[in-house]
């Protein structure tokens, strides 16, 4: 089950100065620089909106939000403390909201151990988190071992799908459940998980989320998981 990134992100106002929005370009590319520096005035000022990161994605835990904790399990490890209601937010949050507990952030990210084939034949299955249907979810962060960081690339691939058979067992649930998996190992700040995976599926689909999870927590690679949070969640509908 692959990422599908939302295309709408937030956007802020920034004043700079001439010199030090073409400096900013460096990021953009460039062709990109060049064509905008065309489009330049000869003012000292001129106004740029910054464009927010629309793969990161904060996960607020505290009394609001759209989804309602219903269930919350401490898989292994150390637990989270326990909220009514999650808001998951596009972009970056600095400062918790009143009466928040917690907040996990995390990137959506290329696929990193999937072949072509694998990859053709899950984009030709799956769907994207937030179906209108889709009113149940689950959210589950979690940390692997210092032992499988040390692992190579083809290392993990190999525990990951020739023994542990991961995107075989996802490919089992598809279309029924939907998947966004967030790299949290990818952000500069340090992070108390590696990946947080946002599942939602409708009730209907309930008892084969649960045996989903099943399958993958018996495989070789749950071995090297040290910390995992189970929430599971209702979406209000309006």
């Amino acid at each position: 089950m692959q990422d599908h990134p939302d295309t709408t992100f937030p956007l802020s106002a920034r004043t700079l100065g001439r010199r030090s929005f073409i400096q900013r370009l460096t990021g953009i590319g460039a062709v990109a620089s060049v064509a905008l520096q065309e489009t330049l005035s000869a003012k000292d000022t001129i106004t740029m909106r910054t464009i927010a990161n629309p793969r990161l994605f904060t996960f607020i835990g505290g009394d609001s939000g759209a989804w309602q904790v219903i269930a919350r399990k401490t898989v292994i490890g150390e637990p989270l403390p326990t909220v009514k209601r999650l808001d998951i937010v596009i972009g970056e949050v600095k400062e918790l909201p009143e009466n928040a507990l917690w907040k996990l952030s995390g990137v959506t990210s290329n696929e990193r151990y999937t072949t072509r084939a694998e990859k053709d034949q899950l984009a030709a299955k799956q769907v994207t988190i937030g179906r209108p249907e889709a009113t149940h979810a689950a959210m589950i962060p979690i940390r692997k071992s210092a032992k499988w960081w040390s692992m190579t690339q083809d290392e993990r691939r190999a525990i990951f799908e020739e023994t542990s058979h991961h995107v075989k067992i996802g490919m089992k649930y598809l279309p029924a459940i939907a998947r966004r998996l967030h790299h949290c190992r990818d952000l500069t700040e340090p992070q108390p998980f590696d990946f947080i995976t946002l599942f939602d599926y409708t009730p209907a689909d309930a008892a084969a989320f649960e045996d989903m999870v099943a399958d993958l927590r018996a495989t070789e690679e749950w071995k090297y998981v040290e910390r995992e949070i189970d929430i599971r969640m209702v979406r209000d509908v309006k």
